[in-house]
Formats: structure tokens, C-alpha cells, sequence
């Protein structure tokens, strides 16, 4: 055992209550991994470039979803995933702070229960590494036993020690020598211990590893950047076209779909002030740049690229060490990401203030927007030193577009590049085809359910004297096993922007929403998911019943999941 587990070991009780032979098989363990803005097709199993052999490897012989949903933004989806809620009954509409209306509180209210409480109650031992941001109260008072990463705000820098915290208080936790530190391998190093000590314990667990990679501020280890700067100086449209390809042979899509325009941006008083757009405010062309200015966003396509890869080398740590210790056959391993990819805020990316990353606190990120510094060419020997210690950047729009290839949109919109995320699924015991694609809708409130139905556990209708809503997810054990996917209706909003889906119908709108319902002149598109899942063909004009009916119904739930009354 590592000597840190060790002492870790020697701080808690050891189970007395471990099976006796010949009683029912363990429980089975689950390992969540979430990924931080990875778009829908940044992995190889997905259609991308990016080298990802452990989570190809872990899809190949598990199965992939083609249509699993988040909430759009980091801090929603982490309130839906650990509650089985929608974000907005957890208390987390929009984002983190205070608020008065019940569905944007800004923290995870007591109307609602979190996995680790859940599964806590039942036996399991709790940890939890990496990004919390669903405000306090924070994991330690939400059912988790252990933790290591940052509990406030939306970022950090990966080379930055002094930003995580260890808890409880007076834990042991590793010391990095200087220059050692990158967070990606120190969020991995603290959930191996993590496992270490629930081995020890003798009881089933749930680790949930929420890694901050690859949000920006863009950062890598140079090195491994160094090895993708030729793959992106062939510029975004000819990988979109390549990914989609990739896709529709691996059957994530069907044939008939093709490449839509390059999405608009995401910022256009930005774009406008650095000429950065096309006329119809669209991404521009690749070629329509000069050479400095490639030479600039290819390296940061490169970071990203190597900070995905970073990340997916460290869940092969995580896989490994549950193949050496016997446990990978009865784990549930899901991997998802918390949203579409981030077009914050242009085609060409932001450079950070270092001011708001200088004298770090402990468990704390970056807060706060604020209009981001200009957009900064790097040149010359500046960029070599492209997402190493002091750099901090993020990596623009219209490489967001290629990341959700070929999605519409991006992160905080409710078009399916913001909300579309890959699921992979890893449970030999339960998936009887390996490699296969699964088309059922899916959401990240699913993973609640699942994780109480394989736990044996029971969510509760009261908790700690607080009566608490029921779970709005469903289990995605049926779609493991290969059995037909059931109709269902799913509801979207985050910052005024909407959608509801019944079945293959999907209906969505930006900036629709007042406080109490719809604009009087609220204009949505509608369109057929199934056939068009690039969002291209606006259906809205020709079947007006359809969008008087889904308009209908998207009130009533929103009503009735507190999105409305909105702020």
C-alpha cells in the first residue's frame, strides 16, 4: 500500500460487516468519471483525432451512447448528475451564488439527496477528487468521506498547487516537488488513494472524479503539446470533415446527415472589435487567416488536444488499478462531459487575467466573468511556452465547433452542441455486446437511478427530517442490457435559452423565457432529431400544431421543475 494510504487507513474504521462466505456476491463498485467541456467528438471512439486509447478501450468493450444530454453548463449538470434531478429542482438553474427564486438558489438546496448520501446510507464508502462547483455546502456535508480538488469557482490552473484543498481538514495529501504539479495527474494521484483505503474498509464504493480538463485556462504538458501542432495547422474545416467521416463509420450517425456552416460565434461585440467574423457572423475559414494567426490557434488546438489525451492517460491509471486489483469486472465505470464544448467568447479564444490566479486560497477557483483581456497573438518564442505555467488562454469558438462536430452550437445554449455529451458505459457483467452504440436518449440525471438500482439501495422520500423530491432520471441498466429505449420527455434551460424533446421531436428557442412564461413574440424552431440532428432544417412553419402542443408542454414542466418563475 502507498504510504499515504496508509495514514489514510489509520484514520478511518475498518467495516465489520463484510460478506461471509458463501453469501451474495459484492455490490458492485462504480468509478464516474466527468470530463470539463470536452465536446461530443474530441474522442477517438467518438470520431476524433485526439489519441484516447484508455477511453476508446473502455467503449470498445462497453457501450457508447449517441444521444445522452447534460444541462448545458458545469454547475447545472454537476447538481443534475449527483442528485437525479433536473439542475434547476436542485436549486442550481443558472450558476453558482445567491438567489431568492426556488430553481436558482445557487446552491443544492434540501429538497434534494446526492449519490453519495444515498449510497453512504447503504454501506458504500464516498469519495469524491476534483472540480465540486455546486457551492457550499460543500462535499464533506453532502455525503462524501473524502475529497481533493477545488470547491469554489468555474477554473483553475492546472499548474497551481496552492488552488486544491484536502478535507476533511488534517487529512494527509500528497506534497509535489516544484515543477511536479499538473492537476490532472494530482486529481488521479488522490483517487488512487481514494481506493487504496476503500480496499482496506472492505466495502463497496463510489469514486466520482469530476477532472478539470480540458476547460480553459488551456494548459498541457509541452511536450505532449509538441506532438499535435502539424495536425491542427491543417486548420478546422478540413477535421470537421474528417470527424464527420469518422462518425458516420462508426455509426454514431447515419449517412445522411452533412457538415452544417461553421456555427456562429459565440460573442459578437467581440468579434466585431477584432474583425474576427465572417459577414454572416459566422466562424471564418481557415484559409481566410494569415499565417501568424494559424501558427496561433493551432497551438491552442494542440494544448486542448493534449490536455484531453493528459486526461484520458490518467483514467487509464484509474482502469489499471482496478484491473490489478480484481475489481474492474464488478465496477460500473460512466464517463460523460458536463457540456458542449466552450466557445468562450470568439473564433480566436481570450487570453486570462493572471491577476485573478495570483495568491491562490485553498479549494478555491476563478469566479466571476468579467470581460476578458484581448485577444493575445502569440509569436515567436511565446509559442513554445503556449499552455505551460503562466499561460492561460482558451482556445475559441471556432475550434469548439470542430470539438462538436457536427453539432449546432456550444456549451450554454440548448441546441445539441451545448447539451449532447458521449456516455461510455463499462460493465462487463452487465453488457452482454461489447462495442455496441446505444441510441437511447439519456441524460445525466440517469445516473442517480442507476446507481441506487445497482447498489440495492433506496432513495429515501424524507432525508435528515427534510421531505425531498423524487428522482426525475431513469436507470440506464435497460440500455446496457440491449433492451428498446422507452418514449420520454426531457426539458432544457439554462440562461433563457430552451428546448423540450418527446421523442424524436425537439423543439428550442434562445432568449424565449420571462419571469412567469413565454415572450409575447417568442420565436421557436422545431425540428426532427432523428433525421436532422444537426438542427439545419426549421420545421416550426410547417407544423404549427406540433409547436403550439410542445410549447404547451414545455410550460407545464417548466413550471412544474421550477424553471419558471425565472429570474
Amino acid at each position: 500500500m502507498r504510504p499515504i494510504a496508509a495514514m489514510l487507513a489509520a484514520l478511518t474504521v475498518v467495516c465489520t460487516c463484510c460478506p461471509a462466505a458463501g453469501s451474495e456476491p459484492p455490490r458492485p463498485n462504480i468509478l464516474i468519471v466527468l470530463a470539463d467541456d470536452l465536446g461530443y467528438s474530441d474522442l477517438g471512439c467518438y470520431g476524433g483525432e485526439i489519441r484516447t486509447p484508455n477511453l476508446d478501450a473502455l467503449a470498445a468493450d462497453g457501450v457508447r451512447f449517441a444521444q445522452c444530454y447534460n444541462s448545458s453548463r458545469c454547475c447545472p449538470s454537476r447538481a443534475s448528475l449527483l442528485t437525479g434531478l433536473y439542475p434547476h429542482q436542485a436549486g442550481i438553474g443558472r450558476f453558482v451564488g445567491g438567489g431568492k427564486l426556488p430553481g436558482y438558489r445557487g446552491f443544492l438546496t434540501d429538497r434534494c439527496v446526492t449519490l453519495a448520501e444515498v449510497l453512504r446510507g447503504t454501506g458504500y464508502s464516498t469519495y469524491a477528487c476534483g472540480k465540486w462547483h455546486v457551492n457550499e455546502p460543500g462535499p464533506m456535508e453532502r455525503g462524501f468521506q473524502e475529497f481533493y480538488g477545488f470547491v469554489h469557482g468555474y477554473a483553475t490552473d492546472s499548474w497551481e498547487p496552492r488552488m486544491m484543498i484536502r478535507l476533511p481538514g488534517g487529512r494527509p495529501k500528497r506534497n509535489y516537488a516544484q515543477g511536479e504539479f499538473y492537476a490532472t495527474d494530482a486529481i488521479t494521484d488522490h483517487a488512487l488513494d481514494f481506493l487504496d483505503v476503500g480496499r482496506e474498509k472492505g466495502r463497496p464504493w463510489l469514486l466520482y472524479v469530476a477532472y478539470q480538463a480540458p476547460h480553459f485556462p488551456v494548459q498541457a504538458p509541452p511536450e505532449l503539446t509538441e506532438q499535435y501542432v502539424k495536425t491542427y495547422q491543417r486548420g478546422w474545416d478540413v477535421l470537421r470533415a474528417e470527424r464527420l467521416r469518422r462518425q458516420k463509420h462508426l455509426g454514431l450517425l447515419s449517412d445522411e446527415p452533412q457538415l452544417p456552416p461553421r456555427s456562429p460565434i459565440d460573442n459578437v461585440k467581440v468579434a466585431q472589435r477584432l474583425g474576427s467574423m465572417t459577414d454572416d457572423g459566422h466562424n471564418p475559414a481557415w484559409d481566410s487567416l494569415g499565417g501568424k494567426r494559424r501558427a496561433d490557434l493551432a497551438r491552442r488546438m494542440a494544448v486542448y488536444a493534449a490536455m484531453v489525451e493528459q486526461m484520458d492517460t490518467n483514467i487509464g491509471r484509474l482502469v489499471e488499478s482496478l484491473r490489478e486489483h480484481g475489481e474492474l469486472d464488478n465496477t460500473l465505470v460512466l464517463f460523460l462531459s458536463d457540456n458542449g464544448a466552450c466557445a468562450e467568447w470568439e473564433p480566436f479564444g481570450f487570453d486570462m487575467d493572471p491577476e485573478k490566479f495570483r495568491n491562490p486560497t485553498p479549494g478555491h477557483g476563478v469566479n466571476g466573468y468579467t470581460p476578458p483581456l484581448p485577444n493575445h497573438l502569440h509569436e515567436g518564442e511565446e509559442l513554445s511556452a503556449m499552455g505551460g505555467p503562466g499561460s492561460l488562454f482558451s482556445y475559441g469558438s471556432a475550434w469548439a465547433n470542430l470539438s462538436n462536430t457536427p453539432l449546432w452550437l456550444y456549451k450554454h445554449y440548448a441546441h445539441e452542441g451545448g447539451i449532447r455529451t458521449p456516455l461510455i458505459a463499462h460493465w462487463p457483467k452487465q453488457i452482454a455486446d461489447p462495442g455496441a452504440i446505444r441510441p437511447h436518449v439519456a441524460h445525466v440525471m440517469d445516473v442517480m437511478p442507476t446507481c441506487v438500482e445497482i447498489a440495492g439501495a433506496e432513495y429515501p422520500d424524507r432525508f435528515n427530517g427534510r421531505d425531498v423530491l423524487p428522482m426525475e432520471g431513469r436507470s440506464l441498466l435497460p440500455a446496457l442490457r440491449g433492451e428498446p429505449d422507452r418514449p420520454r420527455t426531457l426539458l432544457f434551460e439554462h440562461e433563457r435559452n430552451t428546448a423540450i424533446r418527446e421523442g424524436n421531436w425537439k423543439l428550442v428557442g434562445q432568449k424565449i423565457i420571462r419571469r412567469e412564461g413565454l415572450k409575447p413574440d417568442a420565436q421557436w424552431e422545431l425540428y426532427n432529431i432523428a433525421a436532422d440532428p444537426t438542427e439545419q432544417h426549421d420545421l416550426a412553419a410547417e407544423q404549427p400544431e406540433l409547436v403550439e402542443r410542445l410549447s404547451k408542454k414545455f410550460l407545464d414542466e417548466a413550471r412544474r421543475t421550477l424553471v419558471l418563475p425565472a429570474p
